[in-house]
């Protein structure tokens, strides 16, 4: 009989608001779900916090600095000043227009430029590449520098992660890189320059941002940059003996390498060279003291598989890097999903699960092999993923909430995640594994932080909150690697 008297009940509403909408069509939807929610029966329930702002408070309560924190932090070695622009606007402002594009691993000519932009911006990815002719970049820099809207920045993913370390008033930061006045100007009061860093001249890198939409019939994904430089000091790795002979006396307690990917402009013979000589400065940095490598955009693959190769990963403790540099580097060395020519769209999480694994199992520390290599920071647009060889680091879980958390803050250029300006865009459930039967993981916005592990490798994975409308996207990889090595903890016996 309830159960009848109910169905009455339901039905006899639905007949009723039926009938409101029959005597008064124009009666607005709005005014139409307000008296159908009033006629409901049972109670009405207050709306619940979105995702964003969920996953946004369970990130500060996981975030906590750890037990053994840094005290002296020494960087290198690529530094420069940034001129960050509109690339669609100086494009025009040079007289060019979108047509079809295509990647050049250098570039030689203005049309060089807009082929690889074009390319690019099409595929909403980031990319970084060498233009080899000094006077036609020397013409489009001084156009870049003078354009309306133009804005200087420190530049270079050294000294990128140095000023963010400089921001924590309790750590002393060491630079080392090509330092010119402008560059000097332009970075924090915290951090030390020697004096056989500074130079005459800045070193300029053009960064060309662009948004997500249209320009013609091109269409952008996402919104990202695309950076070229005619940059010699960086690409010598000049300030690298100068590096190494500066830690003797600054004593730090983490050392961070960068700038490899300067070299793709310089001959085989000297990127040979110099590579041994890389491994050689590292070697004699005290044993106990970390080195992270932080890898950017690269495209020659005999050069990235020498990085793999030539004792660097064995050499140094963790890396940074984004998806481009993960599946080139998988490529370079014949990884595992090293038949895939690009991601399409978001990373798959399974697969970059299995490349990391691959990594740290083939040139991580193992009782069989001498490498110090045990954690590496992935970072791509919408998750992170931290993956450490067991019983080496402590406090992964904050670290890889902070990395994130400080990417949504510093694209829209706010102190604190700003939910009606981010957005949730990681993939709601996953595999951990393709190369083995991995796990099938629902995503949580309240516990953000998922960990899983396979033979003595941990990983966490966080989604991140991704800004709408970005303020600024250059240096954020930078700023997601500093923070979570800010947040992370070395074991006393390393």
């Amino acid at each position: 009989m309830a159960l009848w008297r109910g169905s009455a009940y339901a039905g006899f509403l639905a007949l009723a608001v039926g009938c409101v909408f029959l005597l008064e069509p124009e009666l607005p939807g709005s005014a139409l779900r307000s008296l159908w929610s009033s006629l409901c029966l049972g109670p009405r329930l207050p709306p619940g916090p979105v995702p964003e702002g969920r996953l946004a408070a369970a990130w500060d309560a996981l975030i906590v600095r750890p037990v053994r924190r840094w005290r002296r932090v020494a960087v290198g070695v690529n530094a420069c000043v940034d001129v960050v622009l509109s690339g669609v606007k100086l494009l025009q402002a040079l007289g060019l227009s979108p047509g079809n594009g295509k990647d050049h691993s250098v570039l030689h000519s203005r049309n060089d430029l807009e082929e690889a932009f074009i390319h690019f911006m099409g595929k909403g990815a980031a990319a970084e590449r060498f233009f080899s002719d000094k006077e036609t970049f020397h013409d489009i820099a001084q156009v870049a520098s003078e354009f309306p809207g133009a804005q200087h920045y420190v530049g270079g993913n050294a000294a990128l992660i140095g000023q963010k370390f400089a921001a924590n008033s309790d750590l002393k930061v060491l630079l080392c890189g090509p330092v010119g006045p402008k560059l000097h100007e332009l970075l924090d009061d915290n951090v030390f320059v020697p004096p056989e860093s500074l130079q005459e001249v800045d070193e300029f890198h053009l960064i060309l941002e662009y948004q997500a939409g249209r320009w013609g019939q091109l269409k952008a994904p996402h919104a990202n940059r695309f950076i070229f430089s005619h940059d010699l000091s960086n690409g010598a790795m000049n300030m690298l003996e100068v590096f190494v002979s500066s830690l003797e006396e600054f004593q730090p307690d983490l050392v961070v390498l960068s700038g490899l990917h300067m070299m793709e402009g310089q001959s085989k013979e000297l990127q040979r060279k110099r590579l041994l000589e890389v491994v050689t400065s590292i070697s004699d940095i005290p044993t106990g003291i970390p080195v992270h490598l932080e890898l950017a955009s690269m495209t020659n693959r005999e050069l990235m598989s020498s990085i793999v190769h030539q004792q660097v990963f064995p050499a140094v403790t963790s890396l940074g890097l984004n998806e481009q540099e993960l599946l080139f580097l998988t490529q370079s060395a014949s990884g595992p999903h090293s038949s895939l020519s690009s991601w399409n769209g978001v990373p798959d999480v399974g697969m970059v699960s299995d490349i990391l694994f691959w990594i740290l199992k083939e040139h991580g520390r193992s009782k069989s092999r001498a490498s110090d290599l045990t954690r590496i920071h992935f970072h791509t647009l919408v998750y992170h993923i931290l993956a450490t060889v067991d019983g080496h680091w402590a406090n992964q879980l904050a670290a890889v909430a902070a990395g994130a958390r400080v990417a949504g803050t510093q694209a829209c250029a706010t102190e604190t995640i700003d939910t009606s300006r981010v957005s949730l865009r990681a993939p709601q459930e996953f595999m951990t594994s393709h190369s083995e039967a991995g796990s099938r993981i629902v995503l949580n916005p309240n516990k953000p932080v998922v960990e899983w592990h396979r033979e003595g490798i941990s990983f966490h994975f966080t989604p991140v909150l991704v800004c709408k409308d970005p303020i600024r996207t250059v240096g954020l990889g930078d700023a997601i690697s500093a923070e979570g090595l800010f947040y992370s903890e070395v074991h006393p016996h390393y």
